[in-house]
């Protein structure tokens, strides 16, 4: 067995409100709304998320998860000067002893999204 692919699905109770949010503010396209299901999928390159209101298939309390989603990207410092300024912060743009250079920002739903960069160790602090 090979796994192919991890794409996760988050709940959110304003499917439309982020759908927005991950379009505009992160650049993800929409490739698929089902109005029916209250579901959605985004792509942003080869990274896809699903979006889901939630359902009887599931026991459903509020939205939460317990970690964050940590998306690796190719120009952290141009990504925070485009962002910091759009959303909730959690932690500005740092340089990490374990070579990252990296932010954190919550989405329209509460989700915790770290971005970051490989760094050299010239830059680490």
């Amino acid at each position: 067995m090979k796994i192919l692919e991890l794409r996760p699905m988050m709940w959110t109770e304003d499917l439309h409100g982020t759908i927005g949010f991950y379009t505009k503010t992160l650049g993800f396209t929409c490739g698929e709304v089902n109005e029916d299901w209250g579901w959605a999928t985004l792509w942003n390159d080869d990274v896809a998320v699903m979006f889901a209101r939630p359902n009887e298939h599931t026991k459903y309390d509020k939205i939460g998860f317990t970690g964050s989603f940590y998306f690796n990207i190719d120009d952290v410092e141009a990504l925070w000067k485009q962002l910091k300024d759009k959303v909730r912060v959690c932690y500005g743009i740092e340089n990490f002893e374990y070579g990252m250079q990296e932010f954190a920002i919550y989405d329209n739903n509460g989700y915790l999204l770290q971005f970051g960069q490989e760094i050299g160790a010239e830059a680490r602090a």
